[in-house]
């Protein structure tokens, strides 16, 4: 092939391939410009969009003092318990034990037979006034010359004698006779008149009926070097009701296998547990503090932690979320204790903090008022 066949050819090749360089230019640009007026309406239509806002219930975060507690099983004493035992033995001669009546004091509950004794006292006194009389005529005798000295000395001691004997048999049939010590709830028994008693036998419990009950409650030895007699605790009983109870005893000594304090604390009041049952004891284990306090649904838990939102007006005044690490501790009641993070007055988002994020615009429910936000004062 000759050179001026082959350099039309060479020309002809760059000339299309430019051709086809600048069509692909041309598509590239007007691709660009077609994105580009796209996103550019996509933000000017996402301008004119509302901002999200979420409706929540906020109400002011408040201090309070706050003691540390820890809680304790103690378990509740009548203030007086008798164990009632036969002291001699005997046959029943007479019961008076109603299970579960209430006997006043000096009430007569169980009597054994004291025909035998009773019989022996008669003689008894017999003989005192047989001695006494004797006595009466050797004194006489005695003012005359009639009896000597001696005889007056035997006599003034045969009348001993004879009245020593009755005070015995007295006393003997008074052991025989069983009587209620103080005013108290009889417990269940089954004794029958005719039933014979060994000496120590056991014949029912007695449980003092006052308007106090003791409680008695361990507790660590750390806890118990705050505690001392006088000191105020709570008494919670099964039905939830919270008492107050003051320390009036403690233990001598720290348990050594368990390391713990033995108190007892005194329960007043018309409607203290009965004896027997258990309760909770809340005891303090450090000095009061004063913490903030905020609905339990205010705290929100996530992997970076504890937080709240608080709710303040931001630089373009509209009401907005601010998420606020805290340091949360035990719940009290409906509320949470928060040891750090959140400062008195500050509104903070209850019920419905679940829908919130950070920068959210906030619409506070109907029901709170809208004067409250920090921020605003």
């Amino acid at each position: 092939m000759s050179p001026t066949q082959t350099a039309p050819s060479t020309t002809s090749r760059w000339i299309a391939s430019l051709v086809l360089m600048l069509v692909a230019a041309g598509l590239a640009y007007w691709l660009i410009s077609v994105k580009t007026a796209a996103r550019v309406q996509a933000q000017e239509a996402a301008a004119q969009q509302p901002q999200p806002q979420a409706v929540v219930a906020a109400a002011p975060a408040r201090t309070s003092s706050y003691v540390r507690t820890t809680t304790a099983i103690g378990t509740v004493r009548a203030v007086r318990t008798v164990q009632l035992r036969s002291e001699l033995p005997g046959l029943v001669s007479e019961v008076n034990l109603p299970s579960g009546a209430i006997v006043e004091a000096g009430s007569l509950l169980v009597a054994l037979d004291t025909a035998v004794e009773t019989a022996e006292l008669n003689a008894a006194q017999a003989r005192v006034r047989l001695a006494d009389t004797l006595l009466q005529r050797v004194e006489r005798a005695a003012q005359s010359q009639g009896a000597a000295e001696a005889d007056v000395d035997r006599a003034r001691s045969e009348l001993e004698v004879a009245r020593a004997d009755v005070v015995r048999l007295e006393a003997l049939i008074s052991r025989k006779r069983i009587f209620a010590p103080f005013r108290a709830r009889i417990g269940l028994n089954d004794l029958q008149v005719g039933q014979y008693l060994d000496a120590g036998a056991q014949l029912a419990l007695l449980q003092g009926v006052d308007e106090a009950v003791h409680v008695d409650f361990r507790v660590a030895q750390e806890v118990a070097a705050r505690l001392a007699v006088g000191a105020e605790l709570d008494v919670f009983t099964a039905d939830g009701k919270a008492h107050k109870a003051v320390i009036v005893a403690q233990e001598a000594e720290i348990d050594v296998r368990t390391r713990s304090a033995t108190f007892r604390a005194r329960l007043q009041g018309a409607d203290v547990p009965a004896p027997g049952g258990s309760v909770r004891v809340r005891v303090a284990v450090a000095d009061p503090q004063s913490v903030t306090l905020v609905s339990v649904a205010a705290l929100r838990r996530g992997p970076g932690g504890d937080h709240v939102f608080v709710v303040a007006k931001s630089a373009d005044g509209a009401l907005r979320a601010q998420q606020r690490g805290v340091t949360s501790g035990p719940m009290l009641g409906d509320e949470v204790v928060l040891l750090e993070g959140v400062a008195e007055g500050e509104l903070v988002a209850g019920s419905g903090s679940f829908k919130l994020f950070d920068g959210m615009l906030v619409a506070l429910a109907a029901e709170q008022p809208a004067a409250a936000p920090a921020g605003t004062r």
